[in-house]
């Protein structure tokens, strides 16, 4: 007996796989994911406590409140792993070369890795695509309604489109939030003429997530094609007969695959809570999170000598002129730049006040660890201004910097990125027990529809294996770049374009709704959030 997902017609579906997709974890299995699980909370516990301790405070408010706000930040990673995670799976299980609940325990392991050695890059990139003002007072009340409206918005759409066993994209829904709120942050503050969103960012980031599931379909179905010519093996093409694995060659491709996908998926898509989980502890104990108490003495010495060094290169750059220009205020006009996105005769002499006081003051205080509480928003505010700033000049071209100037300012940003753009090693194990968690919940609905509902016959061995290695291949280019793509549009695309190429046939019903969700992802997250935004403000 076969199982339907609400929403699709009744599939013709394998009843060896679904035996095994009804059958329940194993004992052994179940004890060991626990001791698992409990060593990851207890260790994320310990250092988020240890970290805490040097807070002082004469409220229990803002513990309690963090508490809250990391719950919902990973009940977000937990609901992405119901979708992309699954996806990682599909192939395996319908190939049999996997046992269902083996092959999600070896797809989280490697889930838990790629988020470990994630870089970070993903979730910054992201991070600014939010309005520069809210991220500025992160630890307001607008601060705190932008970082739940964005959550709430991903999790209710994400939860809608798994009901229904759509495989829809964490990503797109995660970045139309941020558009958003964006958006509203601009219509409620006409007179801040603020840019709302960071539309070259974003529409980078938009590029990444529209051509990604076209790279799928396309190179998939190549690749299958080309598979075809180079190995003559009829095995290969033909579906699972029983539930016998397939030829050992084959089991170790699809595995290499399966890992490869599962890896590149915790590297990436692991990274979009960590962002927003980074805000929350910015805003709610900047003491202990707005600047990286890792970074060493000598490291701070570094980052003085590298500071004036960057301020001698700006000059090269001032109007040329000669006109006298008074700076009262660098962080204003820096924060207008960085708002505008458009250079005025005082935008370089601004940036190059900003970094000396930045300089002088990290002379005062010789380590970040020894910023005074009161003066670490400020100060993290004032590095996160220039950073902006230098990566705006870098990628619009103006001013042109030349060749041997671009080296400096591009090491003196690594070094105010290290003391601002870091990622704690407790948030990557909590945000990668979340998203395995969150598999472990609810990866049948997705499983079933990959593996299922989007061609009208079985799941070949060479397909699984084609709509894989695109997917790894695809997803680890994107993080190299820092760019969030859709693992699931990316996948499910490369099934559907293996399923073309091998004339197997679509269901098109399925691909309509697929096409429909990809479709309406943007515009209902986008109003998701916003509405949210303005709801969250009104009640602060």
């Amino acid at each position: 007996m076969t199982t339907a997902t609400p929403g699709f017609a009744q599939p013709i579906a394998p009843s060896k796989v679904h035996a095994k997709l009804a059958k329940g974890p194993g004992r052994i299995g179940m004890v060991a994911f626990a001791a698992f699980l409990t060593l990851g909370l207890v260790y994320a516990a310990s250092q988020l406590v240890g970290d805490l301790s040097h807070v002082r405070t004469s409220s229990a408010f803002p513990f309690l409140f963090l508490g809250v706000a990391l719950l919902i930040a990973l009940g977000f990673e937990f609901v992405n792993g119901f979708h992309d995670t699954a996806n990682a799976v599909a192939t395996v299980i319908y190939t049999h070369t996997l046992d269902p609940h083996i092959a999600v325990v070896w797809s989280g392991v490697w889930n838990f890795i790629g988020v470990l050695v994630s870089t970070g890059g993903v979730a910054f990139g992201i991070i600014s695509l939010l309005p520069v003002e809210l991220i500025l007072q992160v630890g307001g009340g607008a601060g705190f309604a932008m970082v739940f409206a964005l959550l709430a918005a991903a999790i209710l759409w994400n939860l809608g489109t798994w009901w229904l066993g759509l495989p829809s994209s964490s990503s797109h829904t995660l970045i139309g939030s941020i558009i958003g709120v964006g958006l509203a942050n601009q219509m409620m503050h006409k007179a801040s003429a603020t840019s709302g969103v960071d539309w070259g960012q974003a529409g980078s980031v938009g590029k990444s997530l529209l051509i990604s599931p076209i790279v799928g379909f396309v190179c998939a179905g190549l690749l299958l094609l080309l598979m075809k010519v180079v190995i003559p093996n009829k095995k290969l093409y033909e579906a699972p007969e029983g539930d016998a694995p397939p030829p050992f060659w084959i089991r170790c491709l699809l595995l290499l695959t399966c890992t490869g996908v599962s890896f590149a998926h915790g590297s990436n898509d692991g990274q979009k809570g960590m962002g927003l989980i980074m805000l929350i502890l910015i805003g709610t104990v900047p003491t202990a999170y707005a600047l990286n108490h890792a970074v060493t003495a000598q490291s701070s010495q570094d980052f003085i000598a590298v500071s004036h060094h960057a301020e001698e290169v700006l000059g090269h750059y001032v109007d040329p002129t000669g006109a006298v220009i008074v700076i009262d205020d660098a962080r204003a006009d820096v924060t207008e730049f960085v708002r505008s996105r458009t250079v005025t005769p005082r935008t370089i002499p601004a940036a190059r006040k900003l970094i000396g006081e930045i300089a002088d003051n990290m002379t005062n205080y010789k380590e970040l660890k020894n910023v005074p509480e009161a003066e670490t928003p400020n100060f993290r505010n004032d590095m996160y201004l220039v950073s902006e700033a230098l990566r705006i000049i870098q990628k619009s071209g103006k001013p042109a910097i030349s060749a041997e100037d671009a080296p400096v300012l591009k090491n003196y940003k690594a070094h105010i990125d290290d003391a601002t753009k870091f990622i704690p090693g407790w948030v990557k194990v909590a945000v990668a027990i979340a998203l395995g968690l969150g598999t472990m919940v609810g990866w049948k609905r997705i499983v079933v529809t990959v593996g299922e509902k989007i061609g009208k016959d079985h799941l070949t061995y060479a397909q699984g294996a084609a709509a894989e290695i695109t997917a790894m291949v695809t997803i680890g280019a994107a993080d190299a770049f820092g760019l969030p793509v859709s693992t699931t549009h990316v996948l499910s695309s490369g099934v559907a374009g293996t399923m073309a190429a091998n004339k197997s046939g679509l269901e098109m019903g399925t691909v309509k709704k697929l096409a429909m969700a990809w479709v309406l992802t943007l515009p209902v997250s986008i109003l998701l959030s916003g509405s949210l935004f303005w709801l969250f403000t009104r009640l602060h």
